[in-house]
């Protein structure tokens, strides 16, 4: 029996990492067929990390965030068609329809469109308002943060933590709140969570958490403050509001694929013949976990893209990564492989909690499920091996 017929022409829909990942994945293996990339942004392929981080304190110039260089990008030998955004897709033909009215059709296409932030009603009418996500969003707000003098950060995950880290270096005045009960609960559990909560206090963060968000608060069509459902108002001039995002599929509907917390896949990422979804916006049959699985971070959205590549040339394999993702605040570096679930027993098996330098083990029932590591970049990732089962909670 031979192997599949490789399609002639890929059309990635997503100038992202994951898209350009894709990419240079086909071309690694090989694949010399045709590649064009469609993106709604007019920026080429860039890094999303640093929007938070970098971008947003100025350490870096906006064109530092580009993955590739235009010679790098050139040597791919794909075409670009950037700034015009994907509206529609026909899966049985395998077109694509963008906002321009071009109709692109390709023999294989994946998908990686991504997430866009959830809002806050309202929001939009409101100047000194932000959520961040692309470029674009990271220098507006920068621009508000230069001459503002409080920042309410609605949203105390790894984003809202990254954004009140940058902010309070830049010397705003910064104020996080969110219902959970330290910054990073639900992703790091409530020791270490704790600890990032002492972090931030040491470096002047107002924390008013257990707490949710009414609405906000406006005068003259600018953002005065931000409502707590205890009544209290939070004042500020600025307000970024950073409360998850949801998968980007508003342009797949009608399209008859299975949409359901993102693009469901097999565990190939395959969304249906010929059609594939890679990153943020895929949710894919994770055979290890034995359930659907989404991962919103920068090294899933590298390692998926290889798996799409492998599974475009005919290379079967199923995609079974580790999760990984990692958090820069003030001084600390955080680290985390695995699932960290809140009743998780936690064994700090190098370094100690006072120094802030160390790495810990979260198990459940006797299996290791995740570790973590504060500031321990080199240690941990042999660690990751200890890891004998994911945890039910990372299934969607």
């Amino acid at each position: 029996m031979g192997s599949p017929k490789r399609p002639a022409t890929v059309l990635v829909v997503g100038a992202s990492a994951a898209g350009l990942s894709v990419v240079e994945a086909l071309r690694r293996k090989g694949y010399d067929g045709s590649i064009t990339v469609i993106g709604d942004e007019q920026h080429p392929p860039y890094d999303r990390p640093p929007l938070s981080k970098q971008i947003l304190s100025g350490a870096w110039e906006p064109a530092r965030s580009a993955l590739r260089s235009q010679e790098m990008l050139t040597g791919l030998n794909a075409e670009f068609v950037l700034g015009d955004a994907a509206i529609g897709l026909d899966p049985a033909t395998r077109t694509v329809r963008t906002a321009s009215g071009r109709e692109l059709h390709a023999e294989a296409i994946v998908i990686a469109t991504g997430v866009r932030p959830r809002l806050f009603p309202g929001q939009e009418n409101l100047a000194g308002v932000h959520a961040l996500r692309t470029l674009a969003n990271s220098l507006a707000l920068r621009a508000d943060l230069l001459s503002c003098s409080r920042l309410v950060v609605v949203g105390e995950g790894v984003l809202g933590a990254e954004i009140a880290a940058t902010s309070r270096k830049l010397g705003v005045d910064v104020t996080m709140t969110g219902p959970q009960a330290a910054p990073m609960a639900l992703q790091v559990g409530p020791l270490v969570s704790g600890l990032l909560a002492d972090l931030h206090i040491e470096n002047g963060v107002r924390l008013k958490l257990r707490a949710g968000v009414e609405d906000l608060v406006g005068s003259d069509g600018h953002v005065t403050g931000v409502r707590l459902t205890t009544g209290e108002v939070l004042p500020a001039d600025v307000v970024v509001v950073a409360i998850g995002a949801v998968p980007a599929t508003e342009w797949l509907a009608g399209s008859g694929l299975r949409l359901e917390n993102g693009v469901v896949c097999d565990s190939r990422c395959r969304a249906g013949e010929g059609i594939y979804a890679v990153g943020d916006i895929a949710c894919w049959h994770h055979e290890d976990l034995g359930g659907l699985i989404r991962l919103e971070n920068r090294t899933n959205a590298t390692e998926q893209a290889a798996a799409v590549a492998d599974a475009i040339v005919g290379e079967d394999r199923p995609y079974v990564p580790v999760p990984y993702f990692w958090t820069d605040q003030f001084d600390a570096k955080i680290q985390v492989y695995g699932a960290l679930p809140a009743d998780a027993e936690v064994e700090i098996v190098a370094g100690d909690l006072d120094s802030r330098r160390f790495l810990a083990r979260y198990s459940r029932d006797g299996i290791v499920t995740g570790v973590l590591g504060w500031n321990m970049p080199k240690q941990i990732h042999p660690r990751r091996q200890e890891i004998g089962a994911m945890v039910s909670a990372l299934v969607h």
